[in-house]
């Protein structure tokens, strides 16, 4: 197979020059949307625009002072984008899946931080719009949507990361509210988010431990909520990742989930898949900005007297790097149909975000070696893109887990 109908070697060779003339001189986005049904196309367009008028002119200021975009936050509210997966009925834009891994593509193929402002907060609405009681979606949804209420996810903790059954953050019951008591760490949108869905202890014998496991939406405003710091990332920087300390929190027994304890691994679970479809399309986004930046630098540098583009050590590069990327968005796109159509998609989501992520590391070195020493330089952005791409390895479940979770689903799928 390695062999016939032409060698594997060879085909590279015909793979970059293909892409060599099919995107010649081309400026902006490489990759058309013209195939995409209208609707979906004007909003993803609509989002390529925003990307190269305001995100990308001034991702580099941001990012390498570590500042908050909060002009670029306005803009993402102004797009309706807080709401992206949230019904029409509840003041959102009601995207399918697909459409949703499209927009987050785009927003990362100019910068990838501008996409956390969204992603735990989106996982934090589907939380409440699957597993939250009517009041609770009536009084939240809506919130979310226009980006009044917003923030994200309060799971991680020191001593519980991949095995979020260890957590130690506790909530008791005293009369109508819930008392907390704990630490959470790495969580994103941690000083500048408001609201956040978090997962706490209010059964400490339960067994299996995730059955004593309760998730509460929780905001901003009364004692004993501490934004304790801000931690130094290498990279996915301008947005910010915390640590939260909680001493005697009082949150309304009414911000429990669905109103029943005990259920909140469930629904964070379920939540996470969105999650892994969003940080597989994050890995595409950065990944077809790596290689568009590898596919414009190669023909305009020049050594040995001709454009590097034309020697075949680096169209061998580029060749691998192009089918990496197109195999990573198809996998994408098949997790999030998998995802619109209603049924689990803990297998396929596993699946993207485990190659995505991978392929988005592999693509985006292969992009600086091909920049040479301008690659190891903040004059170019290929630097940024090394440094976001190994969060999405470690980001809503590391590879290793991910890896154990589609062997599961694999035996549990196709059990003899």
């Amino acid at each position: 197979m390695l062999i016939g109908e032409g060698t594997n070697e060879i085909q590279r060779l015909l793979i970059a020059r293909r892409l060599l003339q099919r995107y010649g001189e081309r400026a902006g986005a490489f990759r058309s949307l013209e195939e995409l049904p209208a609707e979906q196309r004007r909003l993803v367009q609509a989002v390529r625009t925003f990307v190269e008028k305001d995100v990308i002119p001034v991702a580099a200021r941001y990012e390498q002072a570590d500042e908050y975009p909060h002009e670029l936050v306005e803009k993402l509210k102004e797009l309706g984008l807080f709401g992206a997966t949230i019904p029409e009925a509840c003041g959102g834009l009601g995207l399918d899946y697909t459409t949703y891994a499209m927009v987050v593509e785009e927003i990362c193929r100019g910068w990838m931080s501008v996409s956390g402002v969204l992603n735990t907060h989106l996982i934090m609405a589907y939380i409440v719009l699957h597993f939250g009681t009517e009041e609770q979606r009536r009084r939240f949804l809506p919130a979310f949507a226009r980006g009044d209420k917003r923030g994200g996810l309060a799971l991680t903790e020191a001593g519980a990361g991949s095995d979020v059954q260890a957590l130690r953050t506790a909530a008791r019951r005293e009369g109508d509210h819930y008392v907390i008591n704990g630490t959470k760490m790495f969580i994103t949108n941690g000083r500048h988010g408001n609201t956040f869905a978090l997962l706490a202890r209010t059964d400490p014998a339960a067994e299996p431990p995730y059955r004593g496991i309760s998730c509460f939406i929780i905001e901003k405003g009364a004692p004993g909520f501490t934004v304790s710091r801000d931690l130094d990332k290498l990279g996915y920087r301008g947005l910010d990742t915390c640590e939260l300390i909680f001493e005697e929190f009082r949150v309304p027994a009414a911000n429990l989930v669905g109103g029943r304890e005990g259920q909140g691994f469930k629904q964070v679970m379920a939540g996470l898949e969105t999650g892994r479809v969003n940080i597989a399309a994050r890995g595409v986004g950065i990944a077809q900005a790596a290689f568009e930046a590898a596919l414009r630098y190669a023909r305009e540098r020049t050594a040995f007297g001709r454009p590097i583009a034309e020697h075949q050590a680096i169209q061998l590069k580029l060749a691998d790097m192009a089918t990496q990327l197109e195999a990573a968005r198809l996998l994408t796109y098949w997790a999030a149909a998998k995802k619109d159509s209603g049924e689990r998609a803990d297998l396929e989501a596993g699946m993207a975000k485990l190659f995505a992520s991978e392929a988005c590391y592999q693509i985006s070195l292969e992009a600086m070696r091909i920049h040479g020493g301008y690659g190891y330089t903040t004059e170019f952005p290929v630097e940024r893109y090394y440094r976001d791409a190994p969060l999405l390895i470690i980001g809503e479940g590391t590879n290793e887990i991910q890896r154990l979770v589609i062997a599961r689903g694999l035996l549990q799928r196709y059990a003899v």
